[in-house]
């Protein structure tokens, strides 16, 4: 099968439920979601694994993947970058936005399950890693993108990262709301974020190449709802030749003949939220044939040399399939969660300060 068109009201659970069991298979006795068996695990890509489990049902798998988590968070509230079994293998530096993505998975379980309980244990683990990431928001409102091991901030900033982590607020935001927790020191860090993402630039990159040439800054301020409306599709329409390669997915980089498959499920997630719905469905349909017969899904693909490289199939990617398929069936109450934003963005430009 090379091209599947879905279609709002139909999951295609037969097809998809062995990439579900490849991520549970893949799942470690403690919970932790390496990105393939023997391999790494990292907090992020562990979570995005385990919204995959939620989406094909398997609550269990899902709370044992965050049941982990809280087991591994350091007392300061973070986590290492890596993981291998139940030790940590890099202790060189912490990521804010691998941290802050448990907001968006415990929101995405409750989303879908209703589980008051379960929002209730895990908030205590969201509080503190959000709490760590905003003791490294810049005084111009971007997060640093990473804490050195004696707690020191990497004094830059990227634009994928943030509008991670500002999705990651928002979804913190709804799960201290739902349980009645105050909330507004992190919606004023949201707000800010906000603020600088859109108006301020010249607030990312500062010590490095910009990264312009990842596809991933391209959308992810779509993909997490910085950027919206007739803005967003202005975005999509501006460098959608240089990413988009017909038939086959989204670069990685624009310089480099190389697709991804979870980076062409976050543009169909990106593509629904500025409203270019046929796009979505068109660029997701091609993705099929990269599945393999176990279920899960070649990292990349190299088409100059038409050639599957990595020879890995990461669960990662798996759960981003199952996030864009849920997506476009509008399966489950999780669904929107990254096509509209559930706070209403700042609508006016705060004036910046200088430091940093």
């Amino acid at each position: 099968m090379k091209n599947l068109l879905l279609t709002k009201g139909f999951f295609p659970a037969q097809l998809l439920r062995p990439t579900i069991n490849y991520i549970v298979q893949t799942q470690l006795p403690n919970g932790c979601i390496p990105w393939f068996v023997n391999g790494k695990a990292d907090p992020w890509d562990h979570i995005e694994a385990a919204m995959g489990l939620t989406i094909g049902g398997e609550y269990a798998a899902a709370r044992r993947a965050y049941q982990w988590l809280m087991q591994e968070q350091l007392p300061d509230g973070s986590w290492w970058a890596n993981y291998l079994g139940d030790e940590a293998v890099d202790k060189n530096h912490r990521e804010t936005n691998f941290i802050a993505y448990i907001a968006t998975g415990v929101w995405h379980y409750f989303l879908i399950t209703q589980d008051v309980k379960f929002l209730r244990d895990c908030f205590p683990a969201v509080q503190k890693a959000i709490d760590f990431v905003l003791r490294y928001q810049a005084p111009t409102g971007e997060i640093y993108w990473a804490v050195a091991q004696d707690g020191s901030a990497k004094k830059d900033a990227l634009v994928t990262a943030s509008s991670s982590i500002y999705k990651s607020l928002e979804c913190a935001i709804l799960c201290a709301e739902q349980l009645g927790e105050p909330a507004a020191q992190w919606r004023a860090a949201h707000q800010k974020l906000g603020n600088t993402l859109r108006h301020h630039p010249e607030c990312f990159d500062r010590t490095w190449e910009p990264k312009t040439r990842f596809s991933m800054d391209w959308f992810y301020p779509i993909l997490t709802g910085v950027v919206e409306g007739k803005a967003a599709q202005q975005r999509i329409d501006e460098k959608w030749k240089t990413f988009v390669e017909p038939t086959i997915g989204c670069r990685c980089v624009s310089d480099e003949p190389w697709v991804t498959v979870a980076e062409s499920c976050e543009l169909t997630l990106a593509l629904l939220a500025a409203g270019e719905h046929a796009k979505a469905v068109n660029l997701f349909s091609w993705l099929f044939q990269f599945k393999d017969e176990d279920g899960g899904y070649w990292t990349g693909y190299n088409f100059r040399d038409d050639v599957i490289w990595p020879r890995e199939k990461t669960t990662w990617t798996a759960g981003a399939i199952l996030l864009a398929a849920d997506a476009i069936t509008q399966h489950t109450a999780a669904a929107n969660l990254f096509l509209q934003s559930a706070l209403s963005p700042i609508a006016y430009a705060e004036p910046l300060t200088t430091e940093h």
